[in-house]
């Protein structure tokens, strides 16, 4: 029996951010004090404490800040994904989030390349964001 990769437990402060990526949307949030742009989801902006924070849609495209090839999964869960990419990517907005970078051979990911946002949709059809080199055009 082939063991499922995890889905997301969404909170108060991430339930919107997960039901959009279920609908293959990806969304930041925003404080309207600042202007800051922010993630994880929480309910105060982490730069100036304000709680007045609304969701606006990501361009869904960033670049590639760091990342490790993983060689050994944790769990059986991810066994046929070996090896893969696990890489932090700089939204074009600014904030930075983990995630996958998939459809492309781990060899070829380097830091400071394009990439944009797919999603892999898992049990209950949860969307988890993924990211994949940037089509070029």
């Amino acid at each position: 029996m082939t063991q499922e990769k995890p889905v997301p437990a969404p909170t108060n402060d991430s339930r919107a951010f997960w039901s959009n990526c279920s609908h293959n949307n990806l969304v930041v949030q925003r404080c309207r004090e600042c202007g800051t742009a922010q993630y994880y989801p929480r309910n105060v902006c982490a730069s100036c404490g304000s709680s007045d924070i609304q969701w606006v849609e990501s361009a869904g495209k960033g670049t590639v800040y760091s990342y490790t090839v993983v060689h050994r999964a944790p769990s059986a869960a991810f066994s046929k994904d070996v090896p893969y990419v696990l890489a932090i990517i700089e939204l074009a907005e600014g904030p930075r989030m983990m995630s996958n970078i998939v459809d492309c051979d781990p060899g070829e990911v380097s830091i400071g390349m394009d990439v944009e946002v797919g999603f892999e949709i898992r049990a209950d059809n949860v969307g988890v964001p993924v990211f994949k080199p940037a089509r070029r055009g």
